[in-house]
């Protein structure tokens, strides 16, 4: 009962009456269930996030700069040599481990289930969007006689369904035992006066905090643990639906430990100054992506000596960490952005109620603001059809049609030049 009477008093501090009549109204296991779960809701951090969302945002003066790279096509024999050497011998050494992340539902493919089980429509019968990455990882292994320790980050919404899956289809030959599978963190949705959404199994209503919460999420479920237990010296993290993600790629590697830096990332050249893509800069001398939108016209036209975009490295969530800079990264705190969007909910009434139009908040981190906890980022481009081949939507651009091509051409060149 005192648990209940403190949980309660910090309901009513935060203005949370509905919640209050929600428990007084459930009895035994339910009510259990969502004390539980109010128990480790951070209701401060909370409602800041949703305070935010009323202020206007203070652009700061920022000081922009372009960020040096290296273009993996021009890069001189000697030099190619060097770091995939480099690359080798520490992937050989059992240091180097991937990280997949999968907590997305393919909705936007009009696919019902976790994204990595869409089936795209190559070669005739087709192939899953895990089995295309497992191919890939069992590839590195053979090439290089290891066995890649595979992290996937499902979300709490998609976990059992992409368990199912992978079991269901044998883990596509990839070796179980190096398979290691963990939840995304959440966070609650909030309507426009700051009430926490109540979902229809009668709990709080949450969502995944984006893929900045990878790093807490690898810290919390003891993956970040297990690796070093392994020995892992280099984290790839990546995202479930890019079909042409070097995963396992010895050139990044090598030049992130010649560099020696703790985050390097593969990027491709932006298509034209008003592609909407994040690009890679320096901000106030750190590394950072800016999104297209935060990004001056002037400077998205600007070109450098040989005429290419000064600002024209887009970020295609192909990242490379050590370990020490995941650590660091779990402990700090990423800056949260809002979005708002359409979500149902359970009314006082316990009528489900579906909106037609956006009324809450959801609360996410982005991967990439955490590049500014360092000095230095190692950035190499790639080729946009070599490494960029994202299916995101169902019709259009990056979508399944385009993805495929780009697929299909992809290995009748690997085939051509092998």
């Amino acid at each position: 009962m005192d648990k209940l009477q403190d949980t309660i008093d910090v309901l009513k501090m935060y203005n949370q009456n509905h919640i209050i009549n929600l428990l007084n109204n459930l009895e035994g296991s339910k009510r259990e269930e969502l004390l539980e779960q109010l128990n480790k809701i951070d209701f401060h951090q909370i409602m800041e996030l949703y305070d935010n969302t009323k202020k206007n945002i203070e652009i700061k003066e920022n000081k922009i700069e372009a960020l040096k790279y290296l273009d993996k096509q021009k890069l001189t024999k000697e030099q190619k040599e060097k770091f995939d050497r480099l690359g080798e011998e520490a992937i050989k050494n059992n240091e180097y481990a991937v990280v997949t992340m999968a907590g997305g539902q393919g909705t936007r493919l009009g696919h019902t289930g976790p994204k990595g089980t869409f089936k795209l429509d190559v070669y005739g019968k087709g192939k899953y969007l895990f089995e295309i990455l497992a191919d890939n990882l069992k590839e590195a292994n053979k090439k290089y006689n290891v066995s890649i320790p595979w992290y996937i980050m499902t979300s709490k919404e998609n976990n059992q369904e992409t368990v199912d899956f992978l079991e269901k289809n044998n883990y596509f030959g990839y070796n179980k035992d190096d398979v290691t599978i963990f939840t995304q963190s959440q966070l609650p949705l909030v309507d426009v006066n700051g009430k926490l959404l109540i979902n229809k199994d009668m709990k709080i209503k949450e969502a995944s905090d984006g893929n900045g919460g990878t790093y807490t999420s690898l810290r919390a479920s003891g993956s970040l643990a297990n690796m070093k237990e392994k020995g892992i010296k280099w984290i790839f993290i990546g995202g479930v639906d890019n079909v042409l993600l070097k995963m396992v790629d010895v050139t990044l590697l090598g030049m992130a430990i010649d560099k020696q830096v703790q985050i390097a990332s593969k990027s491709v050249a932006k298509a034209n100054p008003k592609e909407k893509v994040g690009v890679f800069c320096k901000m106030n001398g750190h590394p950072k992506v800016i999104e297209y939108a935060e990004l001056p016209e002037k400077m998205a036209e600007e070109v450098d000596d040989d005429g290419e975009l000064k600002y024209g490295e887009s970020h295609i969530m192909c990242n490379l960490y050590t370990i020490d800079a995941i650590e660091k990264i779990s402990k700090e705190s990423l800056m949260y952005h809002s979005a708002f969007k359409k979500n149902s909910y359970i009314d006082e009434n316990g009528k489900e109620v579906i909106p037609q139009e956006p009324n809450s908040y959801k609360f996410e981190s982005f991967i990439f603001d955490a590049f500014e906890f360092f000095d230095d980022i190692a950035i190499l481009r790639g080729k946009r059809e070599d490494d960029f081949a994202p299916v995101k939507n169902k019709e259009g651009v990056d979508s399944p049609k385009t993805t495929k091509e780009l697929y299909e051409k992809y290995w009748e060149r690997q085939q051509r030049n092998a």
